[in-house]
């Protein structure tokens, strides 16, 4: 019988049935097909492991107790720990947490919150800069601080227009020159902070980093950071921010933040933006909601994600994580059938040379096909292979990724 379910980021006329997945624990999955090791951490969630003991627990307690309640006049203890906890381990003068339910809304948040901060003050900023390559999400305003291409094409007409710079290379001196000239005048500049993620797993430095924060700062601008993806770890440092000493005015969290086992978003950002909305004048309002606004399940999952934080030795697993992978990665680095192999923290990339490089890469279902076949996870962008497991993988585990990897550059290398 023909599931009636739409998947996301799928061509049903070309991807057949999608295999049901039962269970999950530490690092792996069981499907009704076997076992696969989660290379990628289900979409980029999972940080400690599926099924970490002590989310559970929050989950079924919280259960057990208050599951919903609207968040507009109410209020509830799961959220406000968890606002208090984020702010304690957060760059400085983060001082305000907005909650939503995915990546894509944080950064829609984000993106009204820098607006509104102009407008409630009769200023009339409303050009927001982006990074070339650049996800942000597949809302309205997200697609549209994002690159426009395959992902969005069809919405075209919904966009609105953003600012662009040139992705940073060697050291970035045409993005801060390009930065320079846009941010006279700008709302504000977002960017995923280190890695773009969906555009390919590009790099680039700290330095440049601090230098785009820094530029802002002298023109007004305020800056977004992008954390969806790059919190919680997976840069080497709870934040990605903190590589580059700087404190955003707006910080864009999701994934990593419930451990990956709820969706959850925050955005945090600092007391002059929350001061720009706060007002006798109802008009004034920061006018964002959804129905499960900061639901109580949802937030006792993060506050005891916080509390593996504080408890385990996660930066102890992350940093043996990121020393695992280029130890890996060292095979590849002389391969001509790879280049630009790279890593940052716990995230490792590598492109496979092909002749349609690129996100829609003929070869991109292909080699997750062989990849699952071999009972590993992993979700190539076209011909780029990245590797981001959860902290929990083992040496002998991330073997098993390496050996898929090296045994698909026999198979596919070359073509």
């Amino acid at each position: 019988m023909t599931s009636p379910v739409w998947h996301p980021f799928t061509q049903h006329a070309l991807a057949g049935a999608m295999p049901r997945v039962d269970r999950s624990d530490g690092a792996w999955l069981e499907t009704e097909h076997g076992r696969l090791l989660d290379a990628i951490s289900s979409w980029w969630v999972i940080t400690h492991g599926h099924r970490h003991p002590k989310i559970v627990e929050a989950i079924k307690a919280q259960a057990d107790k208050l599951d919903q309640v609207i968040f507009a006049g109410f209020t509830h203890q799961p959220a406000e720990d968890l606002a208090r906890g984020l702010i304690a381990i957060a760059p400085a003068r983060l001082a305000h947490v907005f909650y939503s339910d995915s990546g894509s809304t944080s950064v829609e948040v984000a993106l009204k919150m820098a607006l509104g901060f102009w407008r409630n003050q009769d200023k009339p900023r409303s050009r927001i800069i982006a990074l070339e390559h650049a996800y942000h999400g597949d809302t309205v305003g997200t697609m549209s601080a994002g690159a426009r291409g395959v992902f969005n094409a069809a919405y075209e007409p919904l966009l609105f227009d953003v600012a662009r710079l040139p992705f940073p290379e060697g050291r970035g001196c045409d993005t801060l020159a390009a930065l320079e000239e846009l941010a006279k005048g700008a709302a504000a500049l977002i960017v995923e902070p280190l890695v773009l993620g969906a555009g390919g797993m590009r790099l680039y430095s700290a330095e440049l980093l601090c230098k785009m924060k820094a530029l802002c700062e002298r023109h007004g601008t305020l800056f977004i950071a992008d954390e969806v993806m790059t919190g919680f770890g997976r840069t080497g440092t709870l934040f990605a921010c903190e590589q580059a000493g700087i404190t955003p005015d707006i910080l864009c969290l999701a994934k990593g933040l419930t451990g990956g086992s709820l969706p959850l978003a925050a955005t945090l950002c600092t007391p002059e933006i929350f001061q720009a909305h706060y007002s006798p004048d109802r008009s004034r309002t920061f006018f964002h909601s959804s129905s499960f606004t900061a639901n109580p399940i949802a937030c006792a999952a993060a506050v005891a994600n916080l509390q593996i934080w504080c408890e385990e030795p996660v930066r102890e697993r992350v940093a043996a994580l990121g020393a695992m992978q280029e130890e890996r990665l060292a095979q590849f680095r002389g391969d001509t059938r790879f280049e630009n192999v790279r890593r940052l923290g716990t995230i490792a990339a590598l492109d496979l040379k092909v002749p349609d490089p690129g996100y829609l890469a003929g070869l991109g279902p292909e080699l997750t096909a062989f990849f699952h076949a071999r009972g590993v996870l992993l979700r190539p962008l076209g011909n780029t292979i990245y590797v981001m497991p959860p902290y929990c993988v083992t040496a002998a585990e991330l073997d098993l990724v390496y050996d898929a990897v090296a045994a698909a550059a026999v198979g596919f290398g070359g073509m």
